[in-house]
Order: C-alpha cells, then structure tokens, then sequence
C-alpha cells in the first residue's frame, strides 16, 4: 500500500469565503512546500477552478482532485470528490442548475474569482455559491455516483452546516462508508452518540480558506497506488 499525506478539503478565491491569495497555484504550492501528496480542491458547489489546480499538480508533483463541497436543500455539507476532471466539470454544470438563483454582492460575501493556469483571473460566477441548492442530502451519494465519484458529509463536528448539527441524526436510508471530522477530539463522542459512524472510515482536513491554513502533513491514506481511483477506493474503506 501507498502512503498518501492528504488534506481533501481547500477552498480557492472561487469560493466567497476564500482569501483572495488562494488561487491555484499558490494553494497547489503550499501544498509542495509542506509535503502533502494529495490534495481535493472542494470550492463550495463549484469545480471551476479545478483545471488550474490540476495544471499545477502535475507540475509540483502533488496528485489534484477534482472536488467540491455541495451544500444541500438542508444546507448540509457534503465533500464530493471525482476520478476525472470531465465528471467533475459535468457534476459542476448540474450543480449549478440547482443553486438558488440569487446573484453574488461580492461588497457583503466576497469574490467569485476563476483562475486560469497563470493564475489570472478570467471571470466570476454571477450566483452566489454559498447558497443551498435543491438538492437533498439523501440522493447526493448515488447522484455523486453516477458521475464517477464519491461523496461523504463534510465536518460533522461543526455546529453549523454539517450533517449532525442540521439534522441531528443520520438518515436511516444512507450509504455513505466515510465522514469527515474537522477536529478528531470529537471523534470518539460523536461515535458513541451516532454509532453509524463505528462503520464509517474517518478522515480529517482542513477546511482551509487561507494558504496558511492548509494541513501539514499530520494524517495519511493508504492506497493501493497514486492513481485517483485508487485514493478515492481508500478513503471510503474502512481499515
């Protein structure tokens, strides 16, 4: 098995929230700098900038996948992240469709900025991303699956827009194998409250809106090699 350092949770400056120097190749480049292997760049219901994270992987030798963090009808939080840059390109496209239709005011919430691979921006997105879509949470998991990737609720510790603290419950009908925790203290609480999670492989990452925020290389995958395929194969398997 391959050792893989990872953080699969990062926000560029496409997300509203995100710091204007988080572009891709300054995201891509802190990712170099501090050892990590892996990355998921998960910008909220969008995969926009993904192309230039993915240009600029293959030149720091850190692997890139293309991600995003979806927010539900429920405004919960789900990761969902895919083999291939065209699935997640088409996932994006639908997505979109789906988005409340209100229009970004980048002086209260921030911008919306594409980059391309010179890290120049070449447009914004008009609607603004952080709103929920109509999504539901119990059909993002097979949705996901039909375009090639995989989806697994985002820090379910927070006590906003994840899982637990807007539903309070896990749906009896759901199917994800893997969660997120921000913070791995709560782990053991949240397990004994909600003992689906006992089945579920665990991961950690940093939700990072800012460069400095990125993980150092505290939390390892184990795949059977570097191929994206392979990596999204282990985050859903429990060890």
């Amino acid at each position: 098995m391959t050792p893989l350092y990872y953080d699969l949770h990062l926000h560029s400056c496409l997300s509203p929230c995100g710091d204007d120097d988080m572009t891709p190749a300054n995201i891509v480049g802190m990712a170099a700098i501090k050892g990590l292997d892996v990355i998921a760049l998960t910008d909220h219901n969008s995969c926009k900038n993904c192309p230039a994270a993915i240009f600029h992987g293959q030149n720091y030798g850190v692997i890139v996948i293309p991600g995003m963090e979806l927010c539900t009808a429920e405004e919960v939080h789900v990761i969902c992240l895919f083999e291939t840059l065209s699935s997640a390109l088409t996932f994006d496209e639908y997505v979109y469709e789906h988005l409340l239709p209100i229009q970004n005011r980048e002086e209260i919430f921030g911008k919306q900025q594409i980059m391309n691979e010179k890290d120049e921006v070449i447009g914004t997105v008009e609607n603004l991303l952080i709103n929920a879509t109509d999504i539901p949470f119990d059909s993002v998991v097979p949705l996901v699956a039909s375009y090639g990737g995989i989806a697994y609720p985002a820090h379910i510790d927070k006590s906003s827009t994840s899982l637990l603290s807007n539903l309070g419950f896990v749906p009896p009908d759901s199917t994800f194998t893997c969660a997120e925790v921000h913070d791995l203290k709560n782990l053991h609480r949240i397990q004994r409250e909600h003992p689906y999670f006992l089945n579920c492989n665990i991961v950690s990452s940093s939700d990072a809106h800012y460069l400095e925020d990125i993980r150092e290389p505290e939390y390892q995958l184990f795949a059977k090699s570097r191929e994206i395929a392979d990596i999204l194969k282990a985050v859903q398997t429990k060890l």
